[in-house]
């Protein structure tokens, strides 16, 4: 009878106390069950105490009404615009298990001024703080007050700038002084141990991506701001299954990044709030997604990955406040439509045609470029004989409507999966005695294009690795002369290059200054060979297997002139020729890249000089970049799980 009139006690109360407080009734009704009694997390929902301190009051109305689809949360429309301050308040008050929310702190400036924003992060003699302004802001200590600091040259998407170059106007490290430079910080992934991203940099902050991951760091010392994370995604096949992700895109205060399963997404930059989330494909059709996007103007752009799985391949543009789709251009045609006449058989019910690197963009001829993937299945072209249109081709697109203005194809009727989706460079510079607008690109089937980028016009093109045997040669239209009898076979062909091409994926640059193409290329020849393959929802489509040819290999950077076609200098590299890192021009002069044998090297952007090697010790999938933060050059790459950056001692520049 005790026991019962003390439970009976306690009901009263505790319904006395929901009485007094209806932001408590409000968030036990509401929020609790999925997201735990104190807001630390639940069965069904994350810990919410870290991100409520991030959001302002009309962000958390919002996510409140309104819902977030794209994370699982549902909206509550009912509660009334009277009791949402109350669920607010009582939400501003929930408290950390373990550890501590963000601090709201005000702090005196160098100058004199106030900054009031919660901290989220800080060292000794640092913080990162979102202010009140709902931005962020590094600080430094400076005896008892703060110096604000941030980025001079910033790394805003994934080649730099929209031109593909790679190539960087900034001289503080060059070839005077590189022999001086050492690791400057280190960021250890613990999600992924190969990562491919490619850091970008806005404002002082780092934004660094594995597969549905981002981490938003201090440019100059490496302390995690903020990290946005949601679950990888079941059952899915393809490179998006690998954890792969090669970057985001930054414009203005937003972030755009893809999913593994085909979505884009957009995120304030400043505190990691989801802002819109839109399904570009159907991930159980095999579409997947790894690129980087590309912002032009007020779209973001994007394709998908799955071409050795059989998906249909587009670019799509993407309203960059809402989301919404904006135009579709689809790289292989419907039976019917034109460019249909290129596919002779049933095998154009899957033609892949992937289009999974980030494009570039000419901003005085508006005119976006984007690279297309390989036909499928990847060594069988039976059921799909003709060219097989628009794959393995470069494309030029009108970035309002995506409308096609010009193609170029470099490996028509491809079995080898010699994809185009080596970025190509957008060159202005003298040509046969004129000023032109040049496209060029090595391709992964072992030859160098110039293109003129205005009409699509083919200029030259010459063999750039040791050996190719597909092909003798190009027509004076850039068609390839073909060799007979290179086609996979059940019991194996031996072709150069191999299947993962003279290059590949990861990024080539172009020095204005020397007229230079620097590509790191793999004289490597392989085996192909054909097993035959029906096209089924949830496997791969690749109608073979490939292995390397006997005899040795070897990776190179070739530093290629592009009036020439010829090789000016090479720097050969120990190692098994199964490393993918990319390249990084500066005007100090110095050409940067991951060497085959795991280091991390500087050379002579004249003449290949090694002036510098970093014992890495990884093997690449990552391309390196620049930026300037605080007054002082940084060198940005990813290796393996660590993001890692080089500097100059401070005293040394």
């Amino acid at each position: 009878m005790l026991k019962q009139v003390f439970t009976g006690l306690v009901i009263v109360l505790a319904s006395s106390s929901y009485a007094q407080d209806p932001g408590q009734q409000l968030f036990t009704d509401h929020c609790a069950s999925c997201h735990g009694t104190d807001g630390n997390g639940g069965e069904l929902g994350p810990n919410i105490a870290t991100r409520v301190p991030l959001r302002s009051d009309a962000e958390l109305a919002t996510v409140v009404s309104q819902g977030l689809g794209a994370a699982g949360m549902p909206a509550f429309p009912a509660i009334s615009g009277n009791e949402m301050p109350a669920l607010i308040t009582k939400l501003r008050a929930l408290k950390l298990r373990f550890g501590s929310a963000p601090e709201r702190r005000e702090l005196v400036l160098a100058d004199g001024s106030t900054l009031a924003g919660l901290v989220l992060n800080q060292g000794n003699d640092e913080l990162q703080v979102l202010g009140d302004d709902r931005r962020l802001h590094l600080l430094r200590r400076v005896d008892q007050r703060w110096r604000a600091v941030t980025s001079q040259n910033d790394w805003t998407s994934y080649n730099g700038e929209l031109h593909g170059s790679r190539h960087s106007a900034l001289t503080g490290i060059n070839k005077q002084n590189v022999t001086a430079l050492a690791p400057a910080w280190l960021f250890n992934f613990t999600s992924n141990n190969n990562l491919q991203t490619t850091p970008v940099v806005s404002e002082g902050v780092m934004y660094v991506t594995s597969a549905n991951e981002v981490i938003a760091l201090d440019a100059g010392s490496g302390r995690e701001i903020w990290r946005y994370q949601r679950a990888r995604t079941r059952g899915l096949i393809g490179n998006g299954a690998t954890g792969a992700n090669r970057g985001v895109a930054i414009n203005g205060d937003r972030l755009f990044m893809l999913t593994d399963h085909a979505h884009m997404i957009a995120l304030d930059k400043h505190s990691g709030t989801l802002l819109w989330d839109t399904e570009m494909a159907d991930w159980r059709l095999n579409y997947n997604a790894t690129g980087a996007p590309l912002v032009v103007g007020n779209l973001v752009i994007a394709g998908t990955s799955g071409g050795d799985e059989g998906v249909r391949g587009f670019v799509g543009a993407y309203d960059q406040s809402s989301g919404r789709e904006v135009w579709r251009w689809w790289s292989t045609p419907l039976p019917g439509e034109p460019g249909s006449e290129t596919w002779q058989g049933p095998g154009i019910a899957h033609p892949a045609g992937s289009t999974w690197m980030t494009g570039t963009y000419d901003k005085a001829l508006d005119t976006l470029y984007w690279t297309v993937g390989n036909p499928g299945p990847d060594m069988i072209g039976d059921d799909r004989l003709g060219d097989n249109l628009y794959t393995d081709s470069v494309v030029a697109l009108d970035p309002a409507t995506g409308k096609l203005k010009w193609h170029f194809q470099f490996t028509p009727h491809d079995v080898w999966d010699y994809d185009a989706q080596e970025t190509p460079a957008l060159v202005d510079t003298m040509w046969k005695g004129q000023p032109r607008q040049l496209l060029i690109q090595a391709n992964r089937n072992g030859f160098f294009y110039v293109l003129d980028r205005k009409s699509g016009e083919f200029l030259d093109g010459w063999q750039y690795t040791k050996e190719v045997t597909w092909a003798s040669g190009l027509d004076d239209k850039g068609r390839p002369l073909r060799i007979e009898g290179m086609e996979p076979t059940v019991e194996g062909k031996r072709v150069c290059p191999s299947l993962t091409g003279a290059s590949n994926w990861y990024s080539t640059a172009y020095n204005p200054a020397t007229g230079l193409y620097y590509v790191q290329t793999e004289d490597k020849c392989g085996v192909f060979t054909r097993v035959d393959a029906e096209w089924e929802a949830g496997k791969g489509f690749m109608g073979g297997s490939f292995a390397p040819a006997p005899e040795p290999a070897q990776r190179l950077l070739r530093a290629i002139d592009i009036q020439q076609g010829s090789t000016v200098f090479e720097v050969p590299q120990t190692g098994r020729a199964n490393s993918w890192g990319g390249v990084l021009s500066t005007a100090g002069g110095v050409v940067f890249f991951g060497d085959d044998s795991g280091a991390f090297t500087a050379v002579d952007a004249n003449n290949g000089a090694v002036l510098w090697s970093f014992a890495a010790n990884a093997r690449w999938r990552a391309s390196p970049m620049t930026y300037e933060f605080d007054g002082r050059q940084y060198i940005g790459v990813a290796n393996g799980s660590t993001i890692m950056t080089f500097a100059l001692p401070t005293n040394g520049q």
